[in-house]
């Protein structure tokens, strides 16, 4: 394979489109990444652009109708932004249409570069990207699309596009595997000769399927060099056998009487407890939580099992018309689950399912692999039937998969932006119910008569614990203006404090992200930032250890952010690891606005002492989780945990949501 790497309408004006997703920063730095790559590898690289003439003549059609004047030649929007300039011998065809062959240019530069293959990143998915991709697919070359380096305005056209064409003409891929390509392998972790343990595809009726499928090395996170295991990237055939299994024992499971169904989750939460120090280190090792918040998670878990098990579905509502309602379970249900907590975010779900009559197929993420078998191994040790549970191994893909599957009756997701299109393309496709738990922008107001010494050490542990790797993490916080000085202050200190190292020590409190690639991310994220933000603060106690860390596994020290501008992508987007943006408000009504001020709404919290501030802060703020006097970070075992705007979809997790989600209204009419 000879690839060529084709940039399509990376220009200004189409990133500066409302609604981008991934957002524009994201995107512009999977794409820079990736033509970086491409550079050293000496792969051609091609820059196709929407190019119209100063006057506005020759423009789509559509664009006429509408006046539409984007991409003029030798404006600002018509250039790339200056990571993805083109240098000197690389092509720059200019088109007019969707496609990039449609102005007859690209064709001739790809057969004279030798390419057999073409390697797409751009925007807009849905439309030029997909429009290009297809006509590369006619005309014989092989087609990957770069899967972090591609945005789309209609993310939930660009989830059906992406279906469309994995099942046709193009491979979606990460940037971090186009790069190998690129490169023809490298290195890689490091791998003891015949000792790496390679997961089951999925596990059926309690018997593991081996898998033919692509394996994905799981590395180290606190050891970036070392090999943990390989997991199989399964798919269709994984997934029709484990939806078979769930779905063939869903009517038996149904028909138990409550007691059953809850005496094996009571005995899980049993062993959970028992086998609490060597889950919490699997936990540590695999996915970089310190030891100590894992076993936090344990003992959460536990607690959501016995809190599920208690779950019953209630007795028919009778009317006076003689009619009943009842509720019904929903049969199999396919649960997509992340790789941050990877015991008490599956096991809330999963017992809740299984206490309310439903069986489940799980697809873990793929880091998180391991955890789930061992948690299997406890389940079905506790009672639990095997045939009740299944589990697929795999990515995006799997996941996908499970959730196209014609007998699953519900789908149920925590994860990114991305799969919750994802999940919503598969649950309206199918018209089954949806539950989705999309991650959270999470801001702290700190207003007149706080602590601020308080409020700040606070603020910083629930930033910056576990490398601020949960989706209830402090990402903002919102302070008077007058306190300001004095908060940035104390959460520097307090951020200084928190131990940061290996996160199989006990004391540790920030550990690794879960990999190089998530590190790097967060830390270009970071870079991103730095030209308009007042300052940048690294606030380590001790930089020499922070930079040792950095070399050995996947660590970033603590930073807080003072006071970018409210548009800016740092502000904007989840940054999934230990960064505090700090923002001004003169008004308490402007510290709402500013907190309300990003398109998530899961969790925001309130410092304040007397005053009208809690009664105006419960009246106004769009969040489903509200905390006073206390961090973001964490919630609830009991109460509902949903997010509001795009941080959920469909009924929230726990509390009411579970009777909600895993059953469904039945009216009985007549003498049934």
């Amino acid at each position: 394979m000879k690839p060529a790497l084709v940039l399509v309408d990376l220009q200004n004006d189409f990133l500066g489109a409302a609604g981008l997703e991934p957002a524009a920063s994201a995107v512009v730095r999977g794409a820079a990444r990736l033509l970086a790559a491409a550079r050293r590898a000496g792969v051609p690289v091609l820059h196709v652009v929407t190019s119209v003439p100063a006057g506005g003549a020759g423009r789509m059609p559509h664009w006429d109708r509408r006046d539409d004047r984007r991409c003029v030649a030798g404006t600002p929007g018509h250039e790339p932004p200056a990571a993805l300039a083109a240098a000197p011998g690389e092509a720059v065809v200019a088109k007019t249409f969707f496609s990039g062959f449609s102005s007859g240019a690209l064709a001739p530069a790809l057969a004279a570069s030798g390419a057999d293959a073409v390697v797409l990143a751009g925007v807009h998915l849905h439309g030029c990207v997909r429009a290009t991709a297809l006509d590369a697919y006619q005309r014989g070359f092989e087609v990957m699309v770069a899967e972090d380096a591609v945005g789309s305005d209609d993310p939930l056209h660009a989830s059906v596009t992406r279906r469309y064409l994995e099942g046709r003409a193009a491979r979606f891929l990460p940037v971090e595997e186009i790069a190998t390509l690129f490169i023809g392998g490298g290195a890689g972790p490091r791998e003891d000769a015949g000792a790496l343990e390679t997961l089951p595809a999925a596990v059926v009726g309690g018997r593991p399927l081996a898998g033919g499928a692509p394996l994905r090395v799981h590395c180290s996170p606190r050891e970036t060099a070392t090999a943990l295991f390989r997991v199989p990237l399964g798919g269709p055939r994984e997934a029709a056998a484990a939806v078979e299994a769930a779905s063939d024992a869903a009517a038996e499971w149904r028909r138990a009487a409550p007691e059953r169904r809850a005496r094996p989750l009571h005995a899980l939460a049993d062993r959970l407890e028992r086998e609490a120090p060597g889950l919490a280190a699997l936990i540590a090792e695999d996915v970089g939580k310190p030891v100590r918040l894992a076993a936090l998670e344990v003992a959460r878990t536990a607690a959501l099992v016995r809190r599920a098990a208690r779950l019953e579905t209630p007795a028919p509502t009778r009317y006076a018309s003689a009619t009943a309602a009842r509720r019904v379970p929903l049969g199999t249900v396919a649960i997509v689950t992340p790789w941050n907590n990877p015991l008490a975010i599956p096991w809330g779900k999963i017992a809740a399912a299984l206490a309310l009559g439903n069986t489940v197929v799980w697809k873990p993420a793929p880091a998180a692999s391991r955890v789930a078998l061992r948690s299997l191994e406890l389940a079905w040790d506790a009672g639990l039937p095997d045939l009740a549970i299944a589990l697929v191994c795999g990515d995006r893909r799997a996941a996908e998969a499970v959730m196209a599957e014609p007998r699953v009756g519900g789908i149920s997701v925590s994860g990114s932006s991305a799969a919750g299109w994802s999940a919503q393309e598969a649950a309206a496709r199918r018209r089954v119910p949806l539950q989705a738990e999309l991650g959270g922008n999470n801001a702290a107001i700190v207003w007149d008569g706080a602590d601020v010494a308080e409020a700040a050490a606070l603020v910083a542990r629930g930033a910056f614990e576990f490398a601020g790797q949960r989706c209830t993490a402090n990402r903002r916080a919102v302070l008077r203006d007058s306190l300001f000085e004095e908060f940035v202050e104390a959460a520097a200190a307090a951020a200084a404090a928190l131990r940061m190292g290996d996160p199989l020590d006990p004391k540790t409190d920030l550990g690794p992200l879960v990999s190089v690639a998530a590190r790097d991310d967060v830390r270009e994220a970071i870079g991103d930032a730095s030209p308009s933000a007042e300052a940048i603060l690294v606030p380590h106690a001790d930089p020499g250890r922070a930079r040792e860390l950095e070399d050995r596994g996947a660590y970033l020290a603590p930073v807080i952010v003072v006071a970018p501008p409210s548009s800016a992508p740092i502000v904007q987007e989840e940054t999934f690891g230990p960064v505090l943006v700090v923002q001004r408000a003169a008004r308490f009504e402007e510290a709402l606005d500013v907190a309300n001020g990003v398109r998530q709404g899961l969790v925001a919290a309130l410092f304040a002492g007397d005053g009208p501030w809690r009664e105006r802060f419960r009246e106004r703020i769009e969040a489903g989780i509200l905390k006073g006097g206390s961090s973001t970070a964490d919630a609830d075992a009991e109460a509902p945990f949903g997010g509001w705007k795009a941080s959920g979809v469909g009924p929230p997790e726990r509390g009411s949501g579970d009777l909600e989600f895993y059953t469904r209204a039945q009216a009985l009419h007549g003498d049934l």
